[in-house]
């Protein structure tokens, strides 16, 4: 049986509890006729179809190389997540705004108020439970580094693994402006409150949206690797590098699980072509160590006024 990887369980995890999650959320929305809680099941149902997004570009992105993708698939996982970061603006965050508006100009009473806290308080031990997998997936891929969320999002080259993050976390908080907006109007004789709700949480998916997007565009333009394993290549190259001088270090993460690697090297002028052929062998072999995701690494000569490590 092949083995699951740390993500693709994060997701899964993430996929099943949100499908419950939501159809608790509709069923209670039937009863109570909460904005804030008919605008939570739309937020659990993207979440849903994200995370079965996620898993089609994570099937397509395993894919071996063909004549086509000499590489590898990996990139098609940013494309996906592109997909998915859409679909949160959309499906989620725009409809959330758009049915608070409709409750604010025609405020409904919220019934049953007690069945709705209950609601909200079990789906927030169903998102914690969903949330536990990707946060500690987080902390064995930062482990021992001083790397918060935010620059994890920012560094992090699996978009499986932050997206599922930031959806968790951020159903989380919607629960809690939910349960504000609920309180706020049934309790407290703010009409407006749910339908507030309602569109407070609509603005916090656009946000995930806009910073989800964001990352994913940049991953499909083309990033480096990670500095720390961009610095473990250069040590890796410098450390293994004869009969030259090494000008240059470049990487692009093809993927969450692929990393390409260029070195410019200027060869001392009296070495052989055996000698440099050998050095070429020795270095590939280091380099390639330092991180099982690099795949390939290809020599190009130094650009005119490049500086060495």
């Amino acid at each position: 049986m092949a083995r699951v990887s740390g993500s693709t369980r994060v997701v899964l995890v993430a996929l099943a509890g949100n499908l419950a999650v939501a159809a608790v959320k509709f069923a209670a929305f039937g009863l109570t006729r909460s904005s804030a809680m008919l605008s939570e099941g739309v937020h659990s149902l993207v979440d849903t179809a994200d995370q079965l997004l996620l898993l089609i570009g994570q099937r397509r992105a395993a894919r071996p190389p063909d004549d086509h993708h000499p590489f590898g698939h990996g990139m098609e996982i940013y494309f996906w997540s592109f997909i998915v970061a859409l679909l949160i603006f959309f499906a989620g965050g725009a409809a959330a705004v758009w049915q608070g508006v409709g409750k604010l100009t025609h405020p409904q009473p919220i019934e049953r108020p007690a069945l709705g806290f209950a609601v909200l308080g079990a789906s927030a031990v169903f998102e914690a439970l969903s949330l536990r997998p990707a946060w500690r997936e987080y902390r064995a891929v930062v482990g021992e580094a001083d790397v918060g969320v935010l620059r994890f999002i920012r560094l992090s080259k699996d978009p499986s693994l932050f997206t599922t993050l930031v959806e968790n976390g951020a159903a989380l908080a919607g629960l809690a402006i939910a349960a504000l907006g609920a309180a706020g109007s049934a309790w407290a004789g703010l009409g407006w409150a749910d339908g507030a709700a309602s569109i407070a949480i609509g603005a916090l998916l656009l946000a995930v949206a806009l910073l989800l997007s964001n990352e994913t565009r940049s991953l499909i333009a083309g990033e480096t690797a990670a500095p720390p394993i961009q610095a473990r290549i250069r040590a890796a190259a410098e450390g293994a590098l004869a009969h030259g001088e090494l000008r240059d270090v470049t990487s692009l993460q093809f993927g969450p699980r692929a990393i390409l690697v260029f070195l410019a090297v200027e060869w001392a002028k009296g070495a052989t072509r055996d000698q440099i052929a050998e050095a070429m062998v020795a270095l590939v072999r280091r380099v390639r160590a330092a991180d099982r995701r690099i795949v390939e690494v290809t020599f190009r000569p130094p650009a005119e006024g490049a500086k060495g490590g």
